[in-house]
């Protein structure tokens, strides 16, 4: 018996006339994003910086003095020390940290929560206000912002030296309560976040500017107010130079200049080197910004307005 025979198919031979079929290009989705490996590697980059000194301060947070000095900076030493160096920040030197911890909390309070208030009610004003002079108060502030803070420290030492107001808390509340920065950025946010037209409906119906300002106004300024308290909030946390030339009485430092004195007692002739409550004490001070940042970001939202006038 003979074997069949195989026929193998052969693909078709395109005519002389007829063009090659390509591979079609895939076409981008407008919903989806597109993958940029740079971008992931900087991002990588940047939060491996960020994630960096904030690994190393809670390692370090839990050695104790001598386990700083003989141990990698990255990694846990044999001794987990943090619940006792919480303890000894606490309590030492009379519990001067607690007076520190609240001195700032007071300039918070009062100089970034005043700043914030007075840079919404300029930024409302400026954005929904007619008024002589309104292009200078624009210059004015943008010329503000130009301006270093450390530009001014000194001129605002003499001035506050003439007053009689050093070496007390006011020498610090008073410079904290102007933020031409949140002065500006309430400017912008107001322009473009209340429009004039829900201003004169409320008008209309008898409302005046104080309930306007309060019932309609303040509700769409909320992520604004927001940004530009957090700003505030930890630029004055955060002050160093300021109460470092206008304070003295070590009662009134803020947490800032109250542990670098803890962290330059180590070059002192006699003085004890304490870097282990330093860095706790650091620690401490930066877990309210955290919780701060973790509460406040849902307020983070814009388009509040978007449908309250209908075209």
């Amino acid at each position: 018996m003979s074997s069949p025979v195989t026929t193998v198919a052969r693909p078709p031979v395109p005519s002389a006339g007829s063009a090659p079929r390509l591979r079609t290009p895939r076409r981008h989705r407008p919903g989806r994003p597109r993958r940029s490996v740079v971008l992931t590697v900087l991002t990588g980059l940047v939060l491996l910086y960020s994630l960096v000194p904030l690994a190393w301060l809670i390692i370090s947070a839990t050695k104790t003095q001598e386990g700083l000095a003989h141990s990698f900076g990255l990694w846990f030493n044999g001794d987990f020390a943090l619940w006792d160096n919480i303890r000894e920040t606490f309590t030492y030197s009379d519990g001067v940290f607690t007076r520190w911890l609240l001195n700032t909390v007071l300039y918070v309070v009062v100089g970034a929560g005043g700043a914030t208030l007075l840079a919404v009610l300029g930024g409302y004003a400026l954005a929904k206000f007619r008024f002589p002079g309104k292009r200078a108060v624009f210059a004015v502030v943008i010329g503000a912002v130009a301006v270093p803070g450390t530009a001014l420290a000194v001129p605002t030492f003499l001035m506050f030296s003439k007053l009689g107001l050093t070496d007390t808390p006011w020498s610090v509340i008073i410079p904290s309560l102007i933020s031409p920065f949140g002065l500006y950025l309430m400017w912008v946010f107001a322009s473009e976040a209340v429009p004039d037209e829900l201003l004169e409906a409320a008008r209309i119906d008898g409302a005046g500017e104080l309930r306007t300002f309060f019932q309609v106004v303040l509700p769409l300024l909320a992520p604004g107010i927001v940004t530009v308290a957090l700003f505030t909030m930890v630029a004055t946390w955060n002050n160093y130079f300021l109460p470092l030339i206008m304070l003295k009485d070590p009662d009134w430092y803020p947490l800032t200049l109250g542990l670098n004195s803890w962290n330059a007692q180590a070059a002192t002739a006699g003085g004890t080197p304490v870097f282990n409550l330093v860095i706790t004490g650091s620690l401490i001070t930066i877990l309210p910004l955290i919780a701060a940042f973790l509460l406040l970001q849902k307020y983070w939202q814009s388009g509040l307005a978007a449908g309250s006038v209908k075209e």
